[in-house]
């Protein structure tokens, strides 16, 4: 599949979509149908693919507002699948897998996924994650295409945002450090350091980030939060330095620089 196609998808950034639609990727028949319908009993537009190659087709063929995607696929696991959809755009995405444990919870999490949900689960505890998810998502459309770059639907351009020599380009969603250097962020990533640059040197709770963020960041059972604030910070320390985020015991976190935007 060629990476210079022409924009694969328009996703839900902000702005109400009365029906979304949500892309499920699933290769037990079955459970497959069924998931389907109790999606559309609950009121969205439901696109179902087996595969991988499956799931770029239909990402291709209209808007998705987010992916409902299975780890244990045959061919290309719904981890790699992840991957190379990240590295492409920043469409929602809920992994499901009979692998429940802690440690593939927190994997899916650190690369950058919205949710997890383990199987067996009830639909409609899917359906509500699925609608969280979206509620966080915002209200503005946005064409995602395949370099990954984002433009607001209006034309209109994001600002930057400068701190300690960093510049986070808010239209291209790109984060460059005082060299000069392209950073690569995940999702969920660029979303929390956005928080963080429009609420500076304010102390930030758990909760109050994952109500901030754009991108769903899970429970704070599962560590999620903190293990996205420790991969931002190794990150932000590549330079050399300290992180401009620091940790407020037993409260939340706090982004003590001074930040000017362009």
């Amino acid at each position: 599949m060629s990476n210079t196609t022409a924009p694969i998808y328009r996703h839900l950034d902000e702005g109400p979509m009365p029906t979304p639609t949500i892309l499920l990727v699933e290769d037990d028949g079955p459970l497959r149908t069924l998931t389907a319908r109790a999606l559309r009993q609950t009121g969205f537009n439901v696109l179902t693919a087996a595969t991988g190659a499956e799931m770029w087709v239909t990402l291709r063929e209209g808007p998705v507002s987010l992916v409902v995607l299975d780890i244990m696929l045959p061919g290309t696991s719904g981890f790699d699948l992840f991957r190379r959809l990240r590295r492409e755009c920043d469409i929602p995405v809920i992994f499901i897998s009979a692998r429940g444990s802690e440690e593939d919870r927190v994997l899916g999490l650190e690369l950058g996924a919205d949710d997890y949900l383990a199987k067996p689960f009830s639909t409609r505890e899917l359906a509500a994650r699925v609608s969280a998810v979206l509620r966080r998502g915002g209200n503005n459309p946005a064409t995602a295409d395949f370099t990954g770059s984002e433009t607001v639907a209006d034309g209109r351009t994001p600002e930057s945002i400068r701190f300690e020599g960093w510049n986070l380009s808010m239209a291209r969603r790109e984060l460059r450090s005082p060299t000069g250097a392209m950073v690569d962020l995940t999702g969920a990533e660029f979303d929390l350091l956005a928080t963080f640059l429009a609420y500076p040197q304010r102390v930030l709770g758990r909760e109050r980030l994952i109500e901030l963020s754009r991108s769903r960041l899970g429970d704070s059972s599962d560590r999620s939060v903190d293990v996205l604030v420790s991969r931002l910070r190794r990150k932000l320390q590549a330079e050399g330095g300290e992180s401009p985020i620091v940790t407020v015991r037993g409260v939340g976190y706090m982004f003590k620089a001074e930040v000017t935007r362009a």
